[in-house]
């Protein structure tokens, strides 16, 4: 079972929405709190941060292998996009205080072992491994050392790279998993959504899985629900229109309302296999066909073709019965209209 903060994540319960703030306060604590509330408001289970610093990340370097040469961030060089993206490790406290405070979860991608300790003083209730750290097994044997559930994203991973990183959690303490399908681009083409990898992941390693998304818009991640994802994770804005690395791609606070609600309808219009039957559909059989005499017979007639159809309403004998009726003899009097039951033959 998954759980975090007595919440349980699974097929039973409506999809665990989680709003990524990352770099949308822009650098204001302010604008990080009111990222919070937001959330809180459209109905996100929790919220999640990111906990790095430009130094934990990568260098400080003019070096080609440190400038990014295309997509969203083309220009930047890695050590400034973290720089203007990260959140600072003082406002962590103030941002887990607040979370509370309101009641909505909160925990965070750690990047580093030094981001792990913070989270741990802060009693973080869960930790989340993104797509490009999946390969950095120190990172996750370090976490699951916390023994705290863990999301894992699998952007860019091959199954052998999932396999050692589900390997190394499970191997030094994590009990609780759950794998996030995510495409890492920046934003995901729909068409490149590939939501057909968490059914993959959860036949190949039975755990919990969910979608983080970043494509544009809810559809995927609406859709994902009937594939099976109990969590989605949505990179969060105030407004797209707000500067910043990852407002392009961010859902603003209707957005959220919305895939909070379109999620858990989809959920709820999963019901159960086996052709159950909905409640609803029961004043409905009336209206299905069923065999009725449509020619008036005298007792003792026998039945002809002519004198039964298989007719509207369905409270007559089903069709399937056609055949075995035609030939039968009735033992008392019958009228055009009436209903079709075995009592009436001999």
């Amino acid at each position: 079972m998954f759980c975090i903060e007595g919440r349980q994540i699974s097929a039973e319960f409506p999809p665990y929405i989680i709003a990524e703030i990352s770099a949308n306060h822009n650098g204001s604590l302010s604008k990080a709190k009111q990222c919070i509330e937001a959330a809180k408001v459209a109905g996100a289970s929790a919220v999640k941060i990111q906990t790095y610093t430009a130094d934990t990340m990568t260098i400080d370097s003019d070096q080609e292998d440190f400038i990014i040469s295309d997509g969203l961030w083309s220009g930047y060089k890695l050590y400034d996009l973290y720089q203007e993206a990260h959140t600072p490790f003082e406002w962590h406290a103030e941002l887990f205080l607040h979370a509370k405070n309101i009641g909505i979860p909160i925990f965070s991608s750690p990047f580093d072992e030094t981001a792990v300790d913070l989270l741990e003083d802060l009693s973080a209730p869960a930790y989340k491994v993104a797509s490009f750290e999946l390969c950095d097994i120190p990172l996750i044997k370090y976490i699951a050392k916390t023994k705290k559930p863990i999301l894992m994203s699998t952007g860019m991973a091959s199954p052998s790279d999932v396999d050692a990183a589900v390997q190394t959690a499970m191997k030094y303490g994590c009990e609780q998993l759950l794998l996030f399908h995510c495409i890492s681009s920046y934003p995901a083409p729909v068409e490149e959504a590939n939501l057909s990898n968490i059914s993959f992941l959860k036949d190949r390693y039975h755990v919990e899985v969910g979608l983080s998304d970043h494509t544009l818009g809810t559809t995927a991640a609406i859709a994902s629900v009937a594939l099976g994802a109990t969590a989605v994770e949505k990179h969060f804005t105030l407004s797209k229109h707000d500067p910043g690395p990852d407002s392009a791609f961010s859902i603003d606070p209707k957005e959220l309302g919305q895939l909070v609600k379109y999620t858990k309808e989809a959920w709820n219009s999963l019901g159960e296999g086996g052709l159950i039957r909905s409640e609803t559909e029961l004043t409905n059989m009336k209206f299905k066909r069923s065999i009725y005499f449509v020619q008036s017979l005298q007792r003792g007639e026998i039945v002809q073709e002519k004198h039964i159809r298989r007719i509207r309403p369905g409270f007559g004998l089903s069709p399937q019965y056609y055949d075995s009726i035609i030939g039968k003899r009735v033992k008392t009097n019958v009228e055009r209209g009436e209903r079709v039951s075995w009592d009436l033959f001999e």
